[in-house]
């Protein structure tokens, strides 16, 4: 941790972690600079109707408002732009070939540690710190992302690509404690109304969780592409009509439009073909997948010992595996099946619980 009294840009969302985790820095000595960025603006009255803190405005305000309560600057970045660049295009791009993206990824390292690091250095911070429930380990001259102690809010799948550089500029206030703690020191804290907050489970720039819907929106000439198609079984014999490929994600069983007498499941998806795959839910299990655009926190490492825990989804128990690294591809072999492994989902890989490496299933 960086020695007290060093100043620290805070990312502030006006939710109870990072209020939390920049009440803890305060009561630590550290002088804070309060940053909420625009990424996105929704103009869903869905959105507007709820009190979830998932519209970019309300979040802003809340955010400076607990600036203002805890006593430290507080200023607005509009990262707009770079967000529809980076995050929102991937994800449409990678929807419309046929995979399932995961804009948290590529949020946290091109917005949250890239653009924020450049503004740290603007601002005079050395640090910057945020309310994900993870752990900096600094160990042998590397530094490592570890596992938070709350297993079930452990945010480090979502954090898999940030760089040694960027760890070694990075606190997590809230990595040692569980959110339940977390809670209650807001409630000691005199913040009642905070600690008995909600958090909203959607992606920021689909409120409505709709993402179909974010797709016709915002593709052009998307009922083209999305056109009506065939549902294939793994023989390529035709089984069915569905309406068109990106309505359908690796895994679905519900929505399908078409009965078969027995559960069938989406086993793959060829955009180029317009086919969606169907099967038994029993063919969704492997043994093996492959993953593109890797990084690993030391190779070194991963020569000595190549058998890791590896993640292939939010919340998934991590499955033992052996890994075998050709530059920036890994293919891994789980020492016992998986279930739904989904391409453009990310793998996470762990040693001793702390993360060493990542990649993008193929």
């Amino acid at each position: 941790m960086a020695p007290k009294k060093d100043k620290v840009l805070m990312a502030m969302s006006g939710g109870i972690d990072s209020t939390m985790a920049a009440m803890l820095l305060l009561e630590q000595g550290y002088e804070l600079v309060g940053v909420t960025f625009r990424t996105y603006d929704s103009i869903k009255e869905s959105c507007l109707a709820k009190d979830k803190g998932c519209c970019s405005i309300d979040s802003i305000m809340e955010a400076k408002h607990m600036c203002e309560k805890l006593g430290f600057e507080h200023h607005i970045l509009d990262f707009r732009q770079t967000f529809q660049d980076h995050v929102i295009r991937n994800f449409i791009d990678e929807y419309m070939q046929g995979r399932t993206p995961n804009p948290c990824v590529l949020c946290n390292s091109s917005i949250k540690w890239g653009e924020l690091l450049n503004m740290a250095d603007e601002f005079g911070c050395s640090h910057i710190a945020t309310g994900h429930y993870a752990q900096v380990i600094h160990e042998k001259g590397h530094w490592f992302l570890g596992n938070a102690v709350d297993t079930q809010k452990d945010q480090t799948y979502f954090l898999w690509m940030l760089t040694e550089e960027n760890l070694a500029r990075t606190l997590f206030p809230l990595g040692g404690f569980t959110k339940q703690e977390v809670r209650k020191m807001a409630l000691e804290r005199g913040f009642e109304k905070l600690s008995q907050k909600t958090e909203s489970q959607e992606i920021c720039f689909i409120p409505d969780n709709d993402y179909r819907q974010f797709l016709s929106d915002n593709v052009d000439d998307f009922d083209k592409i999305s056109k009506p198609g065939d549902f294939v079984n793994t023989r390529g014999e035709v089984v069915g009509r569905h309406h068109g490929f990106p309505n359908y994600t690796v895994g679905q069983r519900k929505g399908l439009g078409v009965a078969f007498g027995t559960p069938k499941y989406v086993l793959g998806i060829d955009a180029a073909k317009n086919s969606v795959i169907l099967g038994d839910r029993d063919e969704l299990f492997t043994t093996t997948l492959r993953a593109k655009n890797c990084r690993f926190t030391s190779m070194e490492l991963l020569a000595r010992n190549n058998k890791v825990l590896a993640r292939i989804r939010y919340k998934s128990a991590p499955i033992e595996a052996t890994v075998e690294v050709n530059g920036s591809v890994a293919t891994l072999t789980f020492k016992e099946s998986v279930w739904g492994v989904t391409p453009g989902q990310s793998v996470v890989l762990y040693q001793n619980n702390r993360v060493v490496g990542g990649g993008f299933i193929a």
